[in-house]
């Protein structure tokens, strides 16, 4: 579909103002800061299964996330690994679950570790999820997540989705065969707009690869996107006429173009021009606001799809030549 979206020569020079909500940092801190819910903390958990590869080891992944309750995973690795390896965190797209155990094989198969995780409630598209999201929404939620608790920052339930991503990318640092130097997060859409937010609340990861990013400039992608999920946003407003200004100060304390100001790691971004879903000008805001070393990959007769394993080659490339620039950060494993 030809874009309805502002053209490439304008995305480049596309600078909106988007205001920073009051106590956006001390939000985060308090958050990430909070106890588990039920006083008991727990640690992440890793059984290996057997799923029929030899090549690879696939473990069961468990992970308190937030308020300490258990988000799922698969976390997979090269077998034979001498050495602390690289990492790879990735997140998931809207309404994507973890999938079957021998899936999504390249990160491994190219030697480093990694761990995909779970969405909590989704998983009801391209691929199941277990992860339960056991905080209730308010009567009247637009089916979806995007409404889901935006009554409230306090309330939000991407306010839990960015926390146990948070998690996720603090328990592979405590991985016993996991180089806390050499770990990148990722994703697709909403797993890129996370990957944003974790880029802002987690210092020190080698490298952010968010791919055709959700979760960016709001604002504009609520009023311009024409197909799912930002239509949630608008629809809940159409009902809600007085909540427009309160809905919207909920959202910016998750917009990832606010927490790409907080990023300092190299970034590698892609983005498609021709992008009904997440419009290529809310990409652009966050790439441009991104503060850390960054590059972009554009895809200018693509629509969401984004550059696929053509930019997953992009990527491969990327990140070897990232962790080959880098110190260790442990000992070989013995």
């Amino acid at each position: 579909m030809p874009s309805a979206d502002l053209p490439l020569a304008d995305c480049l020079t596309y600078r909106p103002e988007l205001p920073l909500p009051d106590g956006f940092d001390d939000f985060w801190s308090a958050t990430l800061a909070e106890a588990p819910h039920d006083g008991t903390p727990d640690k992440p958990r890793f059984k290996e299964v057997d799923c029929g590869l030899t090549q690879v080891r696939t473990y069961d992944v468990s992970i308190p996330g937030y308020g300490g309750r258990p988000v799922r995973g698969w976390l997979r690795m090269p077998a034979g690994a001498t050495e602390p390896l690289g990492c790879v965190v990735e997140f998931l797209g809207y309404g994507r679950g973890r999938g079957l155990a021998h899936e999504q094989l390249t990160w491994a198969c190219a030697g480093y570790a990694h761990l995909v995780m779970d969405t909590r409630g989704q998983g009801w598209s391209a691929a199941g999820g277990v992860t339960a999201d056991t905080d209730p929404g308010a009567s009247g939620t637009v089916p979806g997540f995007l409404t889901r608790g935006v009554e409230s920052p306090e309330t939000y339930y991407y306010r839990r989705v960015f926390t146990d991503a948070v998690r996720c990318v603090e328990a592979m640092r405590e991985h016993p065969e996991v180089d806390p130097a050499r770990v990148v997060v990722t994703g697709v859409s909403q797993g890129g707009g996370i990957a944003l937010a974790v880029a802002g609340l987690v210092d020190g990861l080698a490298g952010v690869m968010p791919d055709v990013p959700f979760l960016c400039n709001i604002p504009r992608a609520a009023r311009i996107a024409g197909v799912p999920p930002y239509t949630e946003i608008a629809a809940y407003l159409q009902l809600h006429r007085d909540r427009t200004a309160s809905v919207f100060r909920t959202l910016s304390y998750f917009d990832a173009a606010h927490h790409a100001t907080r990023a300092t790691a190299p970034a590698l971004f892609s983005i498609a021009m021709m992008d009904e879903i997440c419009p290529p000008s809310t990409c652009f805001t966050a790439y441009h606001r991104y503060a850390g070393p960054k590059d972009v990959r554009v895809y200018e007769f693509n629509g969401h799809e984004g550059g696929t394993e053509h930019h997953r080659a992009e990527q491969l490339a990327w990140v070897r030549s990232l962790f080959a620039g880098l110190p260790t950060g442990q000992a070989a494993l013995s």
